[in-house]
């Protein structure tokens, strides 16, 4: 592991995108296999799956990324890049911030902006004061470093992105 500049995916979002769920910074799996939350104990594909009641776990990754556009889930990170060394969010070192407030400006049907963790919230709500007709939710993170609460507790709080995509 060493702490060069690290740097985001492109956001998946499109034109229907009601919710947007945004990490902090990719880890170390998912930068090296090029694809958000690649870790296989990142909890995060079974969360949003039980948000939309699909299994997402078992879809190869581009299956994952349409059924999340389809159901109007969109993806992001709010850290475009920063240097740190490993995966953890409290290593994030000279952080520069995702244009946030740019891109759900250009979301016409934006709802809600879900924080996966405190990090990507903290980032996050600092860029988006003059948005105010878009609901912002800290969730807690699935990261298998959080391990605070439960799975089943998890869930509970990410279940509250659904009023939001009806």
């Amino acid at each position: 592991m060493n702490d060069s500049r690290k740097s985001a995916f492109a956001p998946v979002v499109d034109a229907q995108t009601r919710v947007l769920v945004c990490g902090s910074l990719p880890g170390e799996a998912s930068l090296a296999a090029g694809r958000y939350y690649a870790h296989p104990k990142n909890q995060f594909w079974r969360l949003v799956g039980g948000v939309i009641g699909r299994d997402l776990v078992t879809l190869d990754y581009p299956e994952r990324l349409d059924v999340l556009r389809s159901t109007g889930i969109g993806l992001w990170d709010t850290v475009a890049s920063a240097t740190r060394r490993g995966s953890l969010d409290n290593a994030i070192k000279a952080a520069q911030l995702a244009p946030l407030a740019e891109l759900a400006a250009r979301l016409p049907a934006l709802r809600a902006i879900g924080f996966n963790g405190a990090t990507a919230a903290r980032h996050g709500r600092a860029q988006m004061a003059d948005l105010a007709e878009i609901s912002f939710i800290q969730l807690p993170s699935s990261s298998p470093a959080y391990c605070a609460v439960t799975l089943a507790q998890k869930q509970l709080e990410w279940n509250s992105l659904r009023k939001f995509l009806d």
